[in-house]
């Protein structure tokens, strides 16, 4: 029986939660985070999508034809994305030069090891990154300003629903793939539920982001 993404969601259910619900995440819903510690998390996740754009951009070479469309759509939506980064990072006069922590380092040396993997890895794991964020960010419910802004960003109606097409491709490729690539692409999928974790605590075991100086 071949692998599929809403089995690794049902036999890895306490690590996705791990991975999807967290007080980082229930601090934004309450409103009661401090403003650094979201300021800490903002910056890191903007150099994670930088290289999250690269490795997207690599399984679009790995990709079959029928999987290009969906995969350019995400590219031209990461692009936005990052331009929308730097404009919230400019209004909370945040540095975008900031280095990446260690777990953000781990994590974008895990997307750049992907390319080295099969097409059918690559494409589990690129599902489970995009689904993380729809799921955690949708999960709490409406959040106040400022996170509300960030919540309809990731778990709005139409990203659960790219994230749906980016199952069913991962699915495809799985269904396909031998054991020894369907273990592989399990693998990815606790590490990327594992890093998951470890980011949302990043906001919280790190130094505040620096301001510019006034």
């Amino acid at each position: 029986m071949p692998l599929t993404c809403k089995f690794l969601l049902q036999a890895h259910a306490a690590a996705w939660e791990k991975a999807t619900t967290h007080p980082f995440l229930a601090g934004c819903h309450s409103g009661t985070l401090h403003p650094a510690q979201f300021n800490t998390w903002l910056v890191q996740d903007f150099l994670f999508v930088k290289d999250f754009t690269r490795m997207v951009g690599r399984v679009l070479g790995a990709a079959p034809d029928d999987h290009i469309d969906v995969l350019l759509a995400g590219l031209g939506a990461l692009r936005d994305e990052l331009l929308w980064f730097e404009a919230k990072a400019a209004e909370r006069s945040l540095h975008l030069s900031t280095p990446p922590q260690p777990t953000c380092q781990r994590y974008c040396e895990l997307m750049a090891g992907l390319a080295a993997q099969p097409y059918a890895v690559q494409a589990t794991a690129l599902w489970a990154i995009e689904c993380a964020y729809n799921q955690g960010w949708q999960l709490p419910g409406p959040m106040p300003a400022p996170y509300g802004e960030f919540a309809d960003r990731w778990g709005n109606a139409g990203f659960t629903d790219y994230v749906g097409l980016l199952a069913a491709q991962a699915d495809g490729a799985l269904a396909i793939a031998s054991p020894e690539v369907q273990a592989q692409a399990e693998a990815a999928f606790l590490r990327v539920a594992d890093l998951e974790a470890a980011f949302w605590q990043m906001a919280f075991a790190a130094e505040a982001a620096k301001t510019v100086p006034n």
